[in-house]
């Protein structure tokens, strides 16, 4: 549905279109109603025409062209898409496929259909579609705030390439965020689960996540290189990830962790180096086995041909190994709590946790991890109770 409005003219109402013409560039057309500028119930029926002949014009959503001449009179839609063609090469290709999915499947669709210009774009606009979001589609509000930081980026741009002269972001409240509350499992179950994935091909990416807490795309990412057996370290400091964009499934391995913190460097307990011992063995003798069949990397979570595993494979077997051996279904980055609840439980201070997890403040470890502290909490109550004597003046009898 392209933009539209009514105007007063010679004593009847007119449609004023602005449509996109085929150099890209938007036009305005002028269009008579037929109806006279009086009354309400006039009124009520050029709005209706117009909004029918706004429909009539429904222009696809297509503009993702980056070179296409922005102004304020365009589409917030269209906008939006060309701000994608823009920061492309200027982020990530995971955080930019979150983008591209943020501003295609739930943004450009809406204000499509609102119809409303960059220049027209008011915070009520934006309220309306977060309250859309939360109402309408059941969408979680940590979602919405991700909508939110990318409509305020795209906006800071158009004020300063001077599209706009004001951020109407500016008088918007960012959306409130459930504060998320992962699973952990017990001593128990995490022995249970050990048990049961010995020998599955999921075997290493769990040891490793429940053990050191390492996330899934540093499991993928482990290589070789970064395993020193004479001083017992293994280094995290390259991953890989696998994500939607463009329609199509990519694997991207990087250098760059997801902050300065992750990259860390492990001790190697014995057991973990017991381990990679006998993965690095089979690796070779796959090799002899398969000879030019086999797929030379440096990765260590690879199949017997030497092929790396692809990360979804990881989290997709992994809940097909808790359902056939009837365990409490978490997800895979569930292990990764589970190893920060058994440290906490073990008496591992939270600033030790934030090292051991690679976070990269002490804040988002307090933030995710503070509630399961009971070691802090019950000091707290013995030095009160040493402290406050109660004498307490309910009587158990009537």
């Amino acid at each position: 549905m392209v933009a539209g409005h009514l105007q007063i003219k010679k004593g009847y109402y007119y449609m004023v279109l602005n449509l996109k013409g085929e150099d890209g560039k938007r036009k305005t057309k002028w269009l008579s109603t037929g109806i006279q500028a009086a009354g309400k119930k006039n009124l009520k029926a050029a709005e209706t025409m117009l909004l029918e002949t706004r429909h009539s014009y429904k222009e696809p959503i297509v503009c993702t062209d980056a070179s296409v001449r922005m102004s304020s009179d365009m589409l917030f839609s269209d906008y939006m898409l060309n701000w994608l063609g823009i920061i492309k090469n200027s982020v990530e290709e995971d955080t930019y496929a979150g983008y591209e999915s943020n501003v295609k499947k739930r943004v450009a669709p809406y204000f499509e259909k609102a119809g409303v210009t960059l220049e027209e774009l008011t915070a009520l606009d934006i309220e309306n579609f977060y309250k859309y979001c939360f109402n309408e589609l059941g969408v979680k509000g940590t979602t919405v705030v991700r909508y939110h930081a990318n409509i305020h980026t795209a906006l800071k741009y158009a004020v300063r390439h001077d599209l706009i002269k004001a951020n109407p972001m500016e008088k918007v409240d960012r959306p409130k965020s459930q504060h998320f509350t992962g699973s952990f499992y017990s001593v128990e179950e995490v022995e249970r689960l050990f048990d049961v994935v010995k020998g599955d091909p999921a075997e290493f990416p769990i040891l490793m996540a429940a053990f050191y807490g390492l996330r899934r795309s540093e499991i993928m990412g482990l290589r070789w290189q970064a395993v020193d057996f004479s001083s017992n370290t293994i280094r995290i400091e390259h991953t890989v990830v696998e994500f939607r964009a463009d329609g199509k499934q990519k694997i991207v391995s990087k250098d760059r962790m997801k902050n300065k913190s992750s990259c860390r460097t492990m001790p190697l307990v014995p057991q973990f180096r017991e381990l990679l011992i006998r993965m690095q063995e089979r690796q070779k003798n796959c090799r002899e086995l398969c000879g030019n069949c086999y797929t030379d990397t440096d990765y260590i979570y690879v199949n017997d041909l030497g092929v790396p595993y692809k990360p979804n494979f990881v989290t997709q077997h992994f809940r097909i190994v808790l359902q056939n051996n009837g365990l409490r279904i978490i997800r895979f980055h569930d292990l990764r709590h589970t190893c920060a609840s058994l440290l906490l439980k073990n008496g591992v201070s939270m600033k030790d946790i934030q090292e051991w997890l690679g976070h990269s403040n002490f804040s988002t470890t307090a933030n995710i991890y503070a509630h399961l502290d009971t070691a802090a909490k019950n000091s707290s109550a013995v030095k009160l109770n040493g402290v406050l004597s109660i004498q307490p003046g309910i009587r158990s009898s009537l």
